[in-house]
């Protein structure tokens, strides 16, 4: 890297699924573990993703997590600097409609400007909800992002922060909330559930906390990426039914499993990722447990399983 180039930096604000680790309402053995402060069994809060071009002056969020306010109270790099209000916090871009990725926008309602980045079907659900107005627009802009068109992101000001964002579909669903009573969602590429590239013109990172299967289209975008964020909701896609959870596979939600012949770890293997990190865990799934045999199986493969808190400098 030229020693004037700044390094693209990642941190991630929570790496649990809907619901967080442990689940508040969850007595399940790995639960009581974290509720206990087990050390191999470390809490974590609801997936989000912080990312700067800019050496940390400015920051932008991959989707705003329900326990944001947590999360930025945790990170100091987000803290106000100046003033009597700031935020280091330039925009938000949100990879689906889901509660887990939308809800942190309202602990941001204090009239502090930063845009909103998302596809036009996400825009579409916080149009339709006006909850989503204590966002002042005059003061929060809202910006459509074409699927396949890399957008460069920008501070409040009109200042660059030093990245671009393209947006792409990814096998997925509508928001449980929006499904019909008594129907099976489509699992479609339809703009519902979207990864993001990021880029600082060096390095690529990519941010999929939300994805069905892995398809021949998006296997070749992800071969040689430098970091990849990656749905690690379950271990296997009858998880939550085995344990008696509920009556939904991983793939009726719209989450391809790890484990398994169409599972994640087999379909990245030979991909060339440099740095292949697991996100948005389900409490049900044993990886968040460190001293698990399956724990072991992914660090094996070369993969992280995602922790709060966690930096990564590219």
């Amino acid at each position: 890297m030229s020693p004037n180039r700044l390094a693209m930096l990642a941190a991630i604000l929570g790496a649990a699924a809907g619901g967080g680790f442990p689940q508040w309402n969850s007595n399940a053995p790995g639960c009581r573990r974290a509720r206990a402060f087990d050390a191999f069994a470390p809490a974590r809060t609801q997936a989000s993703v912080a990312v700067s071009g800019d050496g940390g002056e400015s920051w932008v969020l991959l989707n705003a997590s329900p326990d944001l306010r947590q999360q930025i109270e945790a990170s100091d790099f987000l803290h106000p600097r100046t003033g009597l209000r700031s935020t280091p916090i330039a925009a938000v871009v949100l990879t689906g409609g889901d509660v887990d990725a939308i809800a942190g926008l309202l602990v941001m309602r204090e009239r502090q400007p930063f845009t909103v980045y998302a596809a036009p079907r996400v825009l579409d659900v916080l149009d339709a909800n006006p909850i989503f107005e204590v966002l002042n627009r005059d003061i929060v802009a809202r910006q459509a992002v074409e699927l396949g068109v890399p957008v460069a992101l920008h501070r409040p000001d009109g200042a660059a922060c030093g990245l671009t964002v393209e947006l792409f579909a990814v096998p997925g669903k509508v928001p449980l909330y929006l499904e019909r009573a008594g129907e099976a969602p489509a699992i479609a590429e339809d703009g519902n559930t979207v990864g993001a590239c990021v880029r600082d013109g060096r390095k690529r990172m990519f941010f999929i906390p939300g994805c069905a299967a892995m398809t021949p289209r998006l296997a070749e975008r992800l071969r040689g990426a430098d970091l990849v964020f990656f749905d690690g909701t379950l271990w296997q896609d009858d998880e939550m039914i085995r344990a008696g959870l509920g009556p939904k596979t991983g793939l009726r939600m719209g989450h391809m499993s790890l484990a398994g012949p169409h599972g994640t770890l087999a379909a990245f293997a030979g991909l060339g990722v440099q740095t292949k990190v697991l996100i948005h865990i389900n409490n049900s799934n044993p990886v968040l447990l460190d001293d698990s045999p399956e724990s072991a199986e992914v660090r094996s493969q070369g993969w992280t399983v995602g922790y709060d808190g966690m930096r990564i400098e590219l």
